[in-house]
């Protein structure tokens, strides 16, 4: 099984992000899980969604403790919330950023692939300056990253899941999975 947990914050699309991701991967015959952890939380406030996939039944019904992978919608969460808790040594972990992420200490342990998800939002249209929707581009640059679900399968699921702006969703997915940047592991 595959457990992939995502950090975010309210009105980034972290659900929206793991759904699609789970979507995807149904897309190729995986089963498949996708639900958030919030309650009262407010726009901006840190938020955490889970994904498992499996080639046979999930019987898990309990937030993910220690993942395999970490999806990380705002860079800032690095900084203020212990992210890396319980992640598994060699994981991966794709970061929305333009930072340079060598001397982070991220690299030592986990792989890490950075996307300036936000340039990408921004220039399809999704979301505001202030508050760019890079859902979709993270889970595009997800994709390209680990290699563990196809493109194809994300487009499908993003032209099926996402409710507006199909097409702009599904070109800055694209972009993010041809344009994130694999960290040189130290």
């Amino acid at each position: 099984m595959i457990e992939i947990r995502t950090h975010g914050r309210g009105g980034q699309g972290a659900v929206i992000a793991s759904e699609i991701l789970a979507d995807a991967f149904f897309r190729e015959k995986k089963f498949v899980q996708a639900f958030p952890a919030f309650g009262v939380e407010r726009r901006g406030a840190p938020v955490v969604s889970f994904t498992r996939v499996s080639d046979g039944e999930i019987r898990e019904r309990c937030e993910i403790y220690e993942p395999d992978h970490l999806v990380v919608l705002d860079p800032v969460l690095i900084e203020t919330v212990n992210i890396t808790v319980g992640l598994k040594r060699g994981g991966w972990i794709v970061i929305n950023t333009n930072r340079d992420m060598c001397g982070s200490g991220l690299c030592d342990a986990y792989r890490v692939a950075t996307v300036d998800a936000n340039s990408i939002a921004l220039k399809y249209g999704l979301g505001s300056r202030s508050a760019p929707i890079v859902n979709t581009a993270i889970v595009g640059a997800f994709a390209g990253a680990t290699k563990l679900v196809g493109i194809k399968a994300v487009l499908e699921a993003i032209a099926e899941f996402v409710p507006v702006r199909k097409e702009n969703n599904m070109k800055a997915a694209e972009e993010a999975y041809k344009s994130l940047i694999v960290v040189p592991k130290r």
